[in-house]
């Protein structure tokens, strides 16, 4: 057995204005899902649409993970196990938050490596946030 810790990398997506705790309960929650700890996540990422999204880069901030923002296109090409048209509507793409955990767990990742799969969370304050985590090549 190896005594390699496995690392992650975290794909985010959200609702415009979502609450800090809302993605934090999301975050928990796909973590929790994955059998991982905060500490294993190497890369946090998003779609450049969120590069102002406080949340966003609150949570990334809180855990001391560097936050990567993909265009439309980049995620778009990502092969990933569900992808939505309301997604692809409001953003360009079909995927955020798995096809950022993807590209963000390193350059010709397999969807075979998503551990959690486009966790969905509403909050309290009825907005959304979606995680998805990707085990990292190594």
């Amino acid at each position: 057995m190896s005594s390699t810790v496995e690392t992650y990398a975290v794909g985010l997506g959200c609702d415009r204005g979502v609450a800090l705790q809302t993605v934090r309960e999301a975050v928990q929650a796909a973590l929790l899902a994955a059998g991982a700890v905060p500490a294993q996540v190497t890369a946090a990422a998003s779609i450049t649409l969120k590069r102002d999204e406080a949340a966003l880069l609150a949570i990334a901030g809180e855990y001391g993970w560097p936050l990567h923002f993909y265009a439309a296109a980049e995620l778009a090409a990502v092969p990933v196990p569900h992808p939505s048209a309301t997604v692809l509507r409001h953003t360009g793409t079909p995927s955020v938050s798995e096809a950022a955990a993807l590209l963000a767990a390193g350059a010709g990742t397999p969807m075979t490596a998503l551990v959690v799969e486009k966790h969905k969370h509403r909050g309290a304050d009825g907005r959304h946030a979606t995680v998805s985590i990707a085990r990292r090549t190594p």
